[in-house]
């Protein structure tokens, strides 16, 4: 059973940063590119960033976070990270943690396994 289970998530104030993480198990991590994508209430999951197989390998960020969010990953621990830097209010989402067995230009609908994600709340 794959799991991937989200992590980090809290209140934060604006400029502030945070550490999302997530575990997955359950599935050959190495084999899949893993995504960071959020959600606010109404609205569309959006693409916040994704990192190809391999560690330290090719990334993509969505214009509205790039510079200021970076994503990483273990594949020794079966680890995914977002480092998330000067949040700002409009950054408040729930978080979500996914992998897809395509690349890092994959959308939404291509991800495979989705976590039940993590809720990031930046104030003012």
């Amino acid at each position: 059973q794959v799991q991937l289970i989200e992590s980090g998530g809290g209140l934060v104030q604006a400029g502030g940063s945070l550490r999302l993480s997530c575990a997955a198990s359950g599935l050959t991590f190495s084999v899949y590119a893993m995504g960071w994508f959020r959600q606010v209430p109404g609205k569309e999951r959006e693409f916040v960033a994704a990192i190809s197989r391999v560690s330290g390998g090719s990334t993509a960020y969505s214009v509205s976070v790039k510079g200021r969010f970076t994503i990483s990953r273990d594949n020794a621990k079966n680890m995914v990270y977002l480092q998330m830097n000067s949040l700002k209010p409009e950054d408040t989402a729930l978080y979500y943690c996914a992998a897809n067995r395509g690349n890092i230009y994959a959308t939404s609908g291509e991800y495979d396994y989705w976590g039940r994600g993590t809720q990031v709340t930046v104030s003012s």
